[in-house]
């Protein structure tokens, strides 16, 4: 049985982020985890290797299964991403809780998929945001079960699925559209866990 862990994303990582994106890392300009993001660098590429080597507290997460690069997930302070906070559907849904973490997708490598890779990313960005004291973690999975296609890809549930962020515990806080459910997972604060 193949064995997953999740480290952070640290500047010494960054191989590992390049060989987790599969396919997709030899085109510079694909998404690279900026969907929700606005930069000056050339590339998307360019600007999630400059936030990784500056950031104090890590944006994202790497996946290995059998110790090989599999997967990524980025995990931040909802409040820094403008293409959350600013968004008009969510904005119906959302709080204005400046404590709360996002999880804004999910990249996992293909012929890892289906095997725990994505929930692993999940789990682990919990943990993340809990040490670093977040309130609560959110997301914007797809309910796979909504839409109308027969066959999904990889690429329409790059945000999670619904199943995932109900095994890890999320409820859910309401809907942009009838695939697009909003999951929430409170944390209790440190001085609630120790009472």
């Amino acid at each position: 049985m193949s064995r997953i862990r999740v480290e952070t994303a640290t500047p010494d990582r960054w191989p590992d982020v390049v060989a987790a994106f599969g396919a997709r890392a030899a085109v510079p300009d694909s998404c690279w985890c900026q969907r929700f993001r606005t930069h000056g660098e050339a590339s998307n590429r360019d600007e999630l290797h400059r936030e990784i080597r500056a950031a104090d507290v890590p944006v994202g997460l790497v996946a290995y299964v059998d110790d090989v690069p599999a997967g990524w997930s980025r995990v931040v302070p909802r409040a820094t991403l403008p293409g959350v906070v600013a968004n008009r559907a969510l904005k119906r849904v959302l709080d204005d809780d400046p404590a709360v973490w996002w999880v804004t997708c999910f990249a996992v490598r293909r012929e890892h998929r289906r095997r725990g890779v994505g929930t692993a990313l999940l789990l682990a960005a919990v943990a993340h945001a809990r040490r670093h004291g977040a309130s609560a973690v959110e997301g914007h999975p797809v309910d796979v079960r909504a839409l109308r296609a027969a066959e999904v890809s990889g690429s329409a549930v790059f945000t999670g699925t619904l199943a995932m962020f109900q095994a890890a515990g999320f409820h859910e806080t309401g809907r942009t559209y009838p695939s697009r459910p909003v999951m929430r997972l409170d944390l209790p604060s440190a001085a609630l866990r120790t009472s």
